[in-house]
């Protein structure tokens, strides 16, 4: 979620891009078979591997920027969230009926008991819910629900403390910070092998989780830090486009998985060759027609919709070429 009315901010497109790449090739085999996804790290039951996390992360972002939009431009902003979550919920049901993994509709469920009751709070207090239910949804579940909520929270928390309006043009702090997380990754990574050596599984769980969730933001801050070097181009013209076009690549994606495995037959939910070429393909063409699609408009077709939800009035698609 980008704020409409507001410059985007690239490093975001970037990461939703990167996310994006990482759900599809960790879920596209549950996605063919219609399962739900069910290995428990980083995020329980919701969801396997590093996209979601990061994800929810600038899902939490992306609400508080879209919050500061709304002030603005109605005099109920907190209203205009609302819709926006009570149309992603209905998005999120119906695709359900295509894949039951499926995360739209826990995202609109705990955005509203939770992100958006948080708007009220003072950033302070935003921060430290998130400092406590991350590490409490570690410790109880290894992830769900629990841990979204706090990774929306701190994303929320992120803007507010002004942390975002510099993730454009910071290097030291990624890269102090990205140090931080591997040197924890390192640790929960050695505390994890001497529990399973001296067959200690207690607190397995939680600690492989742990170690999870550090190595998201060992990630973050590497593509930060990268996106402050030559390579920004590459990064930008490689996830760029399939970021800002995420809500209509995930969906299509699914269609895509389902064509993939139900009309041509391949065996996706078989063998990880066939399902690794078949998400590459996928991603390949998404990118393609994102790149094409966003030469003319402004959003992705999906994002249009959603925006006309939550604004209750149809703007214009298209990319204005007049003087």
């Amino acid at each position: 979620m980008t704020s409409p009315g507001r410059s985007r901010i690239a490093a975001l497109d970037v990461l939703r891009g990167f996310a994006l790449c990482e759900i599809l090739f960790a879920n596209i085999q549950l996605m063919a078979t219609g399962s739900s996804a069910v290995v428990t790290q980083p995020m329980g039951d919701w969801d396997p591997w590093l996209g979601m996390p990061i994800f929810s992360l600038l899902f939490g972002i992306g609400f508080a920027l879209l919050l500061g939009s709304a002030a603005s431009r109605v005099p109920r902003p907190r209203l205009a969230l609302l819709r926006r979550l009570g149309a992603l919920l209905a998005i999120g049901l119906v695709h359900m009926l295509l894949w039951p993994g499926e995360i739209l509709t826990d995202y609109a469920v705990v955005g509203i008991l939770v992100l958006l009751p948080s708007t009220w709070l003072p950033r302070w207090a935003m921060a430290g819910l998130a400092a406590v239910l991350i590490p409490a949804a570690l410790i109880l579940s290894g992830g769900g629900p629990l841990l979204i909520a706090g990774l929306f929270l701190l994303g929320s928390a992120l803007v507010r403390y002004g942390v975002i309006e510099q993730i454009d043009r910071s290097t030291r702090g990624p890269l102090l910070l990205g140090l931080v997380f591997a040197a924890g990754l390192a640790s929960a990574l050695w505390v994890q092998a001497s529990m399973r050596a001296v067959g200690a599984t207690t607190y397995l769980a939680s600690t492989s989780s742990l170690a999870d969730l550090l190595l998201v933001g060992v990630y973050v801050c590497g593509m930060l830090v990268l996106l402050r070097t030559p390579l920004r181009p590459v990064l930008q013209f490689v996830f760029a486009p399939l970021g800002r076009m995420a809500l209509t690549n995930y969906l299509t994606a699914t269609l895509l998985v389902l064509a993939a495995s139900h009309i041509l037959g391949l065996p996706i939910g078989q063998s990880l060759t066939a399902a690794s070429w078949t998400a590459g393909a996928i991603l390949a063409a998404q990118w393609l027609l994102s790149t094409l699609w966003l030469r003319r408009y402004r959003q992705g077709p999906i994002e249009w919709l959603w925006r006309w939800a939550t604004w209750a009035h149809r703007s214009s698609l298209r990319i204005s070429t007049s003087p």
